[in-house]
């Protein structure tokens, strides 16, 4: 049996940002993550000045792809209107693995699919034991399923349907491209050039108004990609795009039971204006580190600072609202 005092089940920026906290408190952390490092990741990438912030670093020594926007270009009811900002969008296959390596903490590849508690200890499939277990797996994360998924599940008016594309081409645009509302998506699509001739389309929308719709995702997915294509954009639709939930933050959810957490898209942190993500995650782990090495009570950062919001101008915080 292999025995570490915590152990977080997902290596991604909530699971790296907790457990790299957790070693500088000097304690025994290992991190599970179902696939080896650097893996790719279904992420627009998007992230603000606040993630470096919380990092305590400047993006200027972040030492992979790093794309900086000083203007987004937002598209409403046919109305294009350029505002200044500071964003930034990286790669996550290059982000994960950097952030990983930053915790120093053991990584082993394993898929969990069994936990139990006993005499004090949390078992997972027989083979690893801990004291504190931090699930930061996910939409999906199994430490979320086995724990909280039926007692306190995530409420389905939280669920955020989305599709999308990374990929390296020819794209004809160096800009930062948002549009809300299109073909009466409830939601917003984005055309985000990531450095390298990387590029990443993709659309999001909340799932119970898609459903009242009796539309898809994929529906929409395809008349915004054939939009791009009519706006020179891009030269053709590109194939295989990939389709993820993830949830909002949500008041009155359990993110801890004794010495259980979860962090992170497990826990559904993203912000209400925008779905942003990794900040939320980030903040989340560090947060849920602090309180075990601390003994505090858990508090995720929606609740700590009120209903988090991404960086962008008021007049389009209120487009995941209800």
């Amino acid at each position: 049996m292999i025995e570490s005092k915590i152990i977080v089940v997902g290596g991604g920026p909530a699971g790296s940002a907790c457990a790299r906290v957790l070693k500088q408190a000097d304690l025994s952390t290992l991190i599970l993550d179902k696939k080896p490092f650097p893996r790719s990741k279904t992420c627009a990438g998007w992230v603000t000045p606040e993630v470096f912030k919380t990092l305590e670093l400047n993006p200027e020594s972040y030492p992979h792809t790093l794309n900086r926007f000083d203007r987004i270009h937002f598209h409403l009811f046919g109305v294009a209107l350029p505002v200044r900002t500071c964003q930034y969008a990286i790669k996550r296959y290059e982000f994960d693995e950097w952030m990983i390596l930053r915790a120093r903490v053991p990584v082993h590849t394993h898929k969990v699919k069994h936990i139990r508690k006993h005499n004090g200890y949390l078992i997972i499939d027989d083979t690893y034991q801990c004291r504190y277990l931090v699930g930061a797996g996910g939409t999906h994360c199994p430490v979320y399923k086995n724990f909280f998924g039926k007692t306190d599940p995530r409420p389905v008016k939280a669920m955020i349907s989305a599709v999308e594309k990374e990929y390296q081409c020819d794209f004809r645009d160096d800009r930062c491209h948002i549009w809300y509302f299109e073909d009466r998506l409830p939601g917003y699509a984005w055309y985000l050039p990531k450095g390298n001739g990387w590029l990443n389309i993709g659309i999001g929308g909340k799932f119970l108004k898609l459903k009242k719709q009796n539309r898809t995702i994929m529906d929409h997915w395809h008349l915004f990609a054939e939009k791009l294509v009519k706006l020179s954009l891009i030269k053709q639709v590109p194939r295989d795009p990939k389709g993820h939930n993830y949830y909002l933050f949500h008041k009155n959810h359990a993110y801890c039971r004794d010495n259980l957490f979860i962090i992170g898209d497990a826990a559904g942190v993203s912000t209400l204006d925008m779905g942003e993500g990794i900040h939320a995650a980030i903040k989340s782990g560090i947060m849920a580190a602090d309180a075990i090495a601390n003994h505090k009570q858990f508090i995720p950062p929606g609740l700590a600072n009120g209903l988090a919001k991404f960086s962008l101008p008021g007049i389009f915080l209120s487009i995941f609202k209800k």
